[in-house]
């Protein structure tokens, strides 16, 4: 009997490693649609609408689907079931790579409407994805892993965005022909995924059920915890606008530091960050308890938001080096931002013992913090045009900084005291 249970027991583990492994490379692929346009600069073309540059347009078009996407998806994530995932991810790729083609085809300026068509698919793949791994004993490490895509893969997929321009495809048909590149493995991934085992016994006892949540659900939830979800997506918003700055224009960060041109800079570059906060995050699967987890996530995004001002002061004072600073803020960032999109909402529904699904809450950060990106994009463009990059990016972060890090405080002390002396902790398994 022994020796069926320690065999079952290692099956669950080589299948949730596999299905993690999935997740990481099912929205990695994702990034292949999403991000290459960003390697390129489009210096070449005019300024448009209101003097905004022709790559802050296509940025904004595309944030602009991105975020109605998050919008539509607080309400068809939290409603969406366990049936037909894995072909609504392909679908909606697909729709996002026949836009980028559209782009292509279609002459400047009247292709920029394609990217708000690319984006506007794209916002549904994380909680679609995400819904694999949520409500497991083991989201964290999962989740981490998940996580750790969207930090690694922007920085490869630019990178192979760069050596697809120098094989002599053009900008405006490099992200079509990068996307395509990684359809293998978007494939492969997807049919991984469906092989997962759902959550068991333990894992509902220990995380509650996630189950589809209806309107009225929903409101009754917010309704409860509104003052939580305010300063956490205050905070949020601010990190998706620096995060989402930095992440596409990275290449003009770069040449303004004297980088520019180096293919391998965008993935040297964000290969450590992933490691600091892969490592940071998975090591919350270690807290059995909810409420203490919830916490230890709070922790970590005052550190990261600490960790932004303080690298972005040593950089000013001539103590780090460009490609030091580059790792130190984005580790910083990603610290602080990369809880929000897995497992701080998982561990926040199973402390508060609510049934219902992280997608929901995810989603309503998300659709936030992506009208933030596009405000930071129009400030810059229209309020501070003359303004070089740079100093920009470090003016945005010591404000990010010292606004995340008294909001996060703010939100761990209403935890405290609101919700953590009626929690009640797991038995010992």
């Amino acid at each position: 009997m022994f020796e069926r249970i320690e065999k079952a027991t290692r099956t669950t583990i080589v299948s949730l490693g596999a299905g993690a492994a999935a997740a990481f490379c099912a929205y990695f692929s994702m990034y292949a649609f999403r991000k290459p346009f960003a390697a390129a600069t489009f210096a070449d073309q005019p300024a448009l609408f209101f003097d905004l540059d022709y790559k802050t347009t296509l940025l904004i078009a595309q944030v602009l689907g991105y975020a109605l996407s998050k919008l539509i998806g607080i309400r068809m994530i939290a409603e969406f079931g366990r049936t037909g995932r894995a072909g609504a991810i392909l679908t909606l790729i697909g729709i996002s790579w026949l836009a980028l083609i559209l782009f292509g085809a279609v002459p400047a300026p009247w292709n920029i409407g394609f990217l708000f068509l690319n984006g506007l698919p794209l916002g549904m793949i994380w909680g679609l994805v995400f819904s694999y791994v949520e409500g497991r004993r083991a989201s964290e490490a999962m989740g981490a892993l998940l996580c750790a895509s969207f930090i690694l893969s922007s920085g490869v997929v630019k990178s192979v965005a760069i050596l697809v321009m120098d094989w002599g495809v053009g900008e405006f048909w490099m992200p079509a022909v990068t996307g395509a590149l990684f359809f293998p493995l978007l494939l492969l991934s997807l049919w991984l995924l469906e092989r997962m085992p759902p959550p068991d016994d333990r894992d509902i006892a220990e995380r509650t059920a996630r189950v589809p949540m209806r309107a009225r659900e929903r409101a009754s939830f917010l309704r409860n915890h509104g003052v939580a979800m305010l300063l956490l997506v205050s905070g949020y918003v601010l990190l998706t606008a620096i995060r989402d700055f930095r992440d596409n224009f990275a290449a003009e960060l770069w040449i303004a530091m004297g980088q520019g041109g180096i293919a391998s800079v965008f993935s040297a570059s964000e290969l450590p960050v992933m490691i600091v906060a892969l490592t940071a995050l998975g090591a919350l699967t270690l807290i059995r308890d909810n409420m203490r987890a919830l916490l230890a996530m709070h922790g970590i995004i005052l550190i990261g938001a600490l960790l932004l001002g303080l690298s972005t002061l040593a950089f000013q004072h001539g103590w780090l080096a460009p490609f030091s600073y580059m790792i130190l803020t984005g580790a910083g960032l990603y610290l602080a931002y990369t809880p929000f999109n897995a497992m701080l909402f998982d561990r926040m529904i199973a402390a508060l013992g609510h049934v219902g699904n992280a997608g929901f809450l995810i989603y309503i950060a998300d659709s936030s913090g992506y009208v933030g990106s596009v405000a930071l994009l129009l400030y810059r463009s229209l309020a501070a045009p003359s303004m070089d990059w740079l100093s920009f990016y470090i003016s945005c972060a010591y404000l990010t900084a010292i606004a995340v890090a008294v909001l996060t405080v703010c939100s761990a002390a209403w935890f405290h005291f609101h919700v953590g002396k009626h929690h009640v902790r797991p038995s010992a398994a």
